[in-house]
């Protein structure tokens, strides 16, 4: 309305101006004129007006090649992904591969294998009637043992990733779980940990039925720690459970350095992650300083860095596998806290105070018609203009 006020003023004549009228005009245009960007505007050569006469992509891979012309462009402007990078610092540092090479089979003999099996399955008129009636069932077991040899460690790496798994445990460093871990808390797979999925943790309070596939004579290590959970130290963690010196994939014929215990996230704090973690030892580790009391239900004693556990027995053991699951409040954790750890459980929820009513008066004055809903008994509240 200002600005609006002072074009006004410099465009009228008359003696009353006089001599500023020109510098004013000048101002004011110098104040209305946008400042020139650096280059094209991002869609530019875009016609919003006319949509019909842009190129059409007929199939994703022009597309998906356009699109990645695109991004690769020099632009003037940043982007938000710029923005964040510019304020991380560890942005640009190379992250170490702390785990096992991956090998690939040939790529020339994964298409005759392919090319092979469709040959097969084309002469098998069985097959081709149920695919052409849709009756065709396939064997879920069969794809997940597929998924699992070919592009399994790369999703599962990737959810690692999305869920900050490397980023807490594993610093600066990551690596691919070749080798999947079947975890199951109940005896069918209604209890199963994936990798996010949400159990609770009255179905995760007692010892997981674990499987792997290991070779006759190896040593592993299992790890289950949660870096979400410690109530003094943001940069430390709680051992779960510890194994270690683990023949083939027989968990219970290991070495227990600590024993189980279920997850106790506090009231009030949300989801909570909890990650197994396999290693791969190159021969029988002596474990005697990372090992706890028997029993250990003092949480000093479960402080824990993965990272530090690590490093300390990098030249002996690889990570080989992970999955993990999140947890959130119940019932059973006021129990663990109790009776397990035997101390008054942390509360971070807020109670609010009930509703204050003033004493009621036998002759309201300038109060509404429902006044009395106030003080009426029962749990049923009614929502009305007091």
């Amino acid at each position: 309305m200002a600005l609006r006020t002072v074009c006004a003023a410099a465009l009228r004549t008359g003696p009353d101006l006089g001599v500023n009228n020109a510098r004013t005009f000048v101002t004011t245009a110098f104040l209305c004129r946008r400042k020139a960007p650096l280059g094209p505007m991002p869609n530019d050569e875009i016609d919003a007006r006319n949509l019909e006469s842009l190129e059409k992509y007929c199939s994703y891979t022009r597309y998906l090649k356009h699109a990645e012309e695109t991004r690769n462009k020099p632009t003037w402007w940043k982007t938000y992904r710029g923005y964040v990078e510019a304020l991380d610092l560890e942005h640009g540092v190379e992250k170490v591969d702390i785990g096992f090479p991956y090998y690939r089979t040939s790529r020339i003999k994964e298409v005759k294998e392919r090319k092979q099996l469709v040959k097969e399955n084309r002469k098998n008129a069985e097959l081709e009637r149920a695919s052409r009636l849709r009756t065709l069932k396939l064997s879920l077991d069969h794809v997940q043992e597929i998924w699992e040899k070919t592009s399994g460690p790369f999703h599962i790496k990737k959810m690692a990733e999305h869920y900050g798994v490397f980023r807490d445990l594993f610093p600066m460093a990551h690596f691919l779980p070749q080798v999947p871990l079947r975890i199951c808390y109940s005896q069918d797979t209604s209890a199963q940990v994936y990798y996010g999925n949400r159990l609770t943790p009255t179905e995760a309070a007692s010892v997981p039925q674990i499987s792997f596939e290991a070779e006759e004579g190896s040593l592993w290590t299992l790890m289950l720690t949660c870096p979400d959970e410690h109530l003094l130290d943001n940069e430390a963690e709680y051992v779960h459970w510890l194994v270690g010196n683990i023949p083939g994939g027989a968990v219970q014929a290991g070495e227990e350095l600590c024993h189980y215990l279920p997850p106790f996230p506090p009231r009030g704090t949300g989801f909570h992650r909890y990650v197994y973690v396999l290693f791969k030892q190159e021969g029988r580790i002596d474990f005697q300083e990372d090992a706890r009391p028997t029993p250990c239900y003092s949480l000093a004693d479960r402080s824990f860095k993965t990272i530090d556990f690590y490093r300390k027995h990098q030249d002996d053991m690889t990570p080989a596998g992970v999955a993990f699951f999140q947890s959130q409040w119940d019932e059973s954790v006021t129990n663990t806290f109790h009776t397990t750890l035997n101390m008054r459980e942390p509360v971070f929820e807020f109670s609010r105070p009930p509703v204050y009513h003033p004493p009621q008066v036998k002759f309201p004055h300038r109060q509404p018609l429902r006044y009395l809903d106030r003080y009426r008994d029962g749990k049923e509240h009614s929502y009305g203009i007091y």
